[in-house]
């Protein structure tokens, strides 16, 4: 397959794919011996001019991607490296739909071996993740997600004051102000904001547009951090694994990003929204649950992290490559 692009990637070959309808471009460059430029990364990722993608990853040996020295000889075991950007060549926080793909081309490449049930560690910016392969699907370890400080009653946290919302939020569509709460994932530097709307006619309704695009933004108060998301939340109830006979619980998202406006899915964005139901529903809540987005279906299990009180977080989701690209 070629692609006239004019890209600067000249006489490179691309892999292609998505992660529930998120795609990427994937260079197969284990000894960074082809210089990035943002310029050439923008001009691929261009959706009518290139080639078209929501980002583009360097797949590189952590030993040889520049800058890296001293997390090679920290995390040995993660001889690969997700070198993620952004669809306009900017370096990328996010990991969980990049990841998947990153992990399935490893495998396709034969470039590790990630036998069933098995893992891979793998180096991203936000440190060493693990990847896990169960069938058709792959499970990242996300890290860790934060709450906001909940008010004390009689030095308690968590006290009758808290209403489990921190924020108002005006969606242009929907009547009226939304009680949102902040969910921050420290180790991706990436904060979201998690509403609960009352049914699907209400999610149907949201216009959801970028903060810099035409037409009238979200407001918040008070204001997030730059960069943050955005998840619309409708819980459908529970339903029981038929495996395990665990409670699952299930809902229906749409997700606003800050740099591509509304997604068909965001790993992040599924993992605060998940922490959100599970922070809503209280004593007894599901620890795994079943996001229905618009790129099809992505599964998050929210667990107790053992080394601190934050709230440790699980992505389980497709990943396919759809095609190879020869630039010309």
């Amino acid at each position: 397959m070629t692609s006239s692009t004019g890209t600067g990637l000249t006489g490179r070959e691309l892999i292609k794919g998505h992660a529930a309808a998120r795609d990427f471009l994937m260079l197969i460059d284990p000894d960074c011996q082809f210089p990035l430029s943002a310029g050439a990364i923008a001009a691929a990722c261009d959706r009518r001019t290139g080639i078209g993608a929501d980002g583009l990853v360097r797949v590189a040996r952590t030993k040889s991607l520049p800058g890296a020295e001293r997390f090679a000889e920290a995390v040995p075991e993660a001889e690969w490296f997700m070198d993620h950007y952004n669809a306009d060549g900017s370096v990328a926080e996010e990991l969980g739909d990049a990841a998947r793909l990153f992990a399935q081309v490893l495998l396709a490449e034969s470039l590790a071996e990630i036998p069933e049930s098995a893992s891979v560690t793998i180096g991203t910016r936000a440190g060493a993740r693990a990847v896990t392969r169960t069938g058709d699907l792959w499970t990242v370890d996300m890290g860790t997600a934060l709450l906001p400080a909940r008010p004390e009653d009689d030095g308690e946290p968590g006290g009758s004051d808290w209403q489990g919302w921190d924020t108002s939020v005006l969606i242009p569509g929907i009547d009226g102000p939304r009680a949102g709460l902040s969910v921050t994932m420290p180790a991706m530097r990436c904060a979201h904001t998690a509403v609960a709307l009352v049914d699907e006619a209400e999610l149907d309704a949201a216009i959801l547009v970028r903060p810099d695009g035409p037409g009238e933004p979200v407001r918040y108060e008070p204001a997030p951090e730059p960069g943050s998301g955005l998840e619309l939340i409708v819980a459908l109830g529970e339903e029981t694994d038929p495996g395990s006979g665990e409670a699952v619980g299930v809902a229906r998202l749409r997700l606003l990003t800050s740099g591509m406006g509304e997604a068909p899915s965001c790993g992040e964005g599924c993992c605060a929204a998940a922490v959100a139901l599970h922070e809503w529903d209280g004593p007894g809540a599901p620890q795994s649950y079943r996001m229905l987005v618009p790129g099809g279906e992505i599964g998050v299990h929210v667990g107790a992290s053992p080394a601190s009180d934050d709230v440790a977080v699980l992505l389980t989701g497709p990943a396919q490559i759809t095609g190879r690209i020869t630039v010309l």
